[in-house]
């Protein structure tokens, strides 16, 4: 099969256990953020790596939301209120005007175990929302071959789990019937992908978004405008989906 024009890059925010909920961030999220490949080389990787010539010299920085949110290092020159002011300002700017769509699930685990008494894995709901979208996305946009679905390792019984899940989904078990030309793929916590970087800086802000939609969240607001719609311009069902 030739490769498609698109490619998925995907990560998350909180954990998936239902057996330690944490009251503070009860919640599983799962961001597909979706690129053209020539967007995606023409236009995003080279704006990031300017980003970090401009901050670093250099552009082996990962671009961690965690860290960067905690003034870890690399980030620790962001204690400083103006450097942080300008770093923060600019890297808005680019997941702003970064040409990509997103989808994503929103699972609320202390709803989940109050509502079911053998919940399914957060994980394995929210993938199955996302992915049953994202075909949703591609057959809209025609797109034809190999779509790749970028994620990053998490260790070996988990990557495993994960591989067999996304194969029972692709095979069949979601509400197209059998997905051909979804492929899998994991890259190292050290791949220093920017399409990778980017799903991470979207799901935290998303999923305190659901959690406190009152607050204010400048980040939210950003990625709010890049989900997958419908025709008439809603993003719930869409490309935004929370459950339960």
């Amino acid at each position: 099969m030739a490769f498609g024009e698109y490619i998925v890059y995907v990560d998350e925010s909180g954990d998936h256990s239902l057996e330690s909920i944490d009251p503070q961030y009860p919640v599983f999220v799962l961001s597909f953020c979706i690129f053209r490949k020539v967007s995606y080389a023409e236009r995003v990787v080279p704006e990031i790596q300017k980003f970090k010539f401009a901050h670093f010299g250099h552009d082996s920085v990962v671009l961690h939301e965690h860290a960067i949110r905690r003034q870890l290092q690399p980030f620790i020159f962001l204690k400083s209120e103006e450097k942080r002011a300008v770093f923060m300002q600019q890297l808005n700017a680019i997941v702003e005007a970064a040409p990509m769509t997103i989808i994503a699930a929103v699972i609320r685990k202390d709803a989940l175990v109050q509502r079911y008494s053998r919940p399914n894995n957060p994980y394995a709901i929210a993938l199955l929302f996302c992915i049953e979208r994202l075909f949703a996305f591609l057959r809209s946009a025609n797109a034809s071959g190999a779509t790749h679905i970028v994620v990053e390792c998490r260790g070996k019984k988990e990557d495993a789990a994960l591989e067999l899940e996304f194969r029972r989904i692709r095979d069949g078990a979601n509400r197209w019937g059998r997905l051909d030309g979804l492929e899998l793929v994991f890259a190292d916590k050290k791949s220093n992908l920017a399409g990778l970087q980017l799903a991470d800086l979207t799901a935290r802000p998303i999923g305190l978004h659901v959690l406190r939609p009152e607050q204010n969240n400048r980040a939210y607001q950003i990625i709010e405008k890049k989900f997958h719609r419908s025709p008439d311009g809603s993003a719930d069902g869409w490309g935004f989906k929370v459950f339960p």
